[in-house]
C-alpha cells in the first residue's frame, strides 16, 4: 500500500525517530532483553532490528526478514554503519527463510496491518520459538488518526484525505485493537497490552513532515481510496501548511496510537 520508493525507505527512518521511543518502551515490558536471539518480522529498513540489537547487546543476536530484498541494502548498510555485529537480514518470507525454532522472541511493528492472514502469521511466528518465547507485535489503530488538539480546518482535511472507510481494501487500519482476538485465534495465551501516542508541537516538532511524507507514499492509491487527488493534496507543501496552522493557533499534534501485544508462548 506504501510502496518501496526511496521516498518510502525515508519516510520509515522518519518513523522511527517518532515512535522508536515508543517501541523500545513496549519491547522493554515485553522482557525483551540480553542476550537473547530474536526475530523481526518485516523489518525493513532495519530501524527494529537494529533497536532490539541494542537491547540484546553483543551476546545476543538478531534476525531481520523482508520481502524487499532491495530495503535490506539500507538495513545492512545502516547496521554497518553503526557497528552492530549481532544483526543479519535476509530476503523473503520468513516462513521459508527461517528454519531455526529456538528463538527467545519474535518481533514486528506495523506488519501485521499489511497481510491478508494476521493469525497466520502469528502462528507461523510463534513455531519459531522456544517453550516461554515472547511474542510482542507493535500495531497502530486509525480509529485515532493524526489530529491537532484544538482541531484545524486543514488538520480536518488530511484526515478526510489519508483515512479510508472501515472495510475498505488495503492495509487494516484498525490491528491494534484486533491484537487481542489475533493473539487468541492463533493458539496463543492472552496477551498483556502497552498503549501510547506520540504527542508534540512547535516549529520543530517531526510530526508534521511524518504526516506530509505518509500522504506521499499514499499518493497512487488516494484517490481511489478516499477521492483525494495530488493536485488538491500538494503534498510538496503540506508539512509547511501544517506546521504553520498548527503554530498560529498554538496546537499540539497526537498521532495515531500504539498497541503494543505481548505474551509467552505455552
Amino acid at each position: 500500500m506504501l510502496g518501496h520508493s526511496d521516498h518510502e525507505t525515508r519516510r520509515l527512518i522518519l518513523q522511527h525517530q517518532i515512535y522508536g521511543p515508543i517501541t523500545r518502551r513496549f519491547f522493554e515490558a515485553a522482557g525483551l532483553g540480553r542476550g537473547m536471539k530474536v526475530l523481526d518480522v518485516g523489518s525493513g529498513a532495519g530501524d527494529v532490528s537494529l533497536l532490539v540489537a541494542d537491547l540484546v547487546g553483543p551476546t545476543g543476536r538478531v534476525i531481520g526478514v523482508d520481502r524487499n530484498a532491495e530495503i535490506l541494502d539500507t538495513a545492512r548498510a545502516r547496521a554497518a554503519t553503526a557497528g552492530w555485529r549481532n544483526v543479519e537480514f535476509l530476503a523473503g518470507d520468513f516462513q521459508d527463510a527461517v528454519t531455526d525454532r529456538d528463538f527467545d522472541a519474535v518481533v514486528g511493528r506495523w506488519v501485521l496491518m499489511h497481510v491478508p492472514d494476521p493469525v497466520a502469521l502469528v502462528r507461523d511466528a510463534a513455531a519459531r520459538l522456544r517453550v516461554g518465547g515472547i511474542v510482542a507485535f507493535h500495531e497502530n489503530d486509525f480509529t485515532y488518526p493524526p489530529a491537532t488538539f484544538p482541531p484545524t480546518e486543514l488538520d480536518r482535511q488530511v484526515h478526510r484525505w489519508l483515512v479510508p472507510p472501515p472495510g475498505g481494501p488495503g492495509a487494516e487500519m484498525r490491528m491494534g485493537t484486533k491484537l487481542y482476538a489475533t493473539y487468541l485465534d492463533a493458539g496463543l495465551p492472552a496477551p498483556q497490552f502497552r498503549l501510547e501516542a506520540p504527542l508534540g508541537g512547535g516549529p520543530d516538532w517531526p510530526g508534521f513532515e511524518y504526516v506530509a511524507e505518509t500522504a506521499r507514499s499514499l499518493l497512487p492509491m488516494l484517490d481511489r481510496l478516499t477521492g483525494a487527488t495530488p493536485e488538491e493534496i500538494g503534498v510538496d507543501t503540506l508539512a509547511d501548511r501544517l506546521r504553520e496552522e498548527a503554530v498560529r493557533h498554538r496546537a499540539v499534534q497526537m498521532l495515531p496510537l500504539m498497541f503494543g501485544a505481548w505474551t509467552r508462548k505455552a
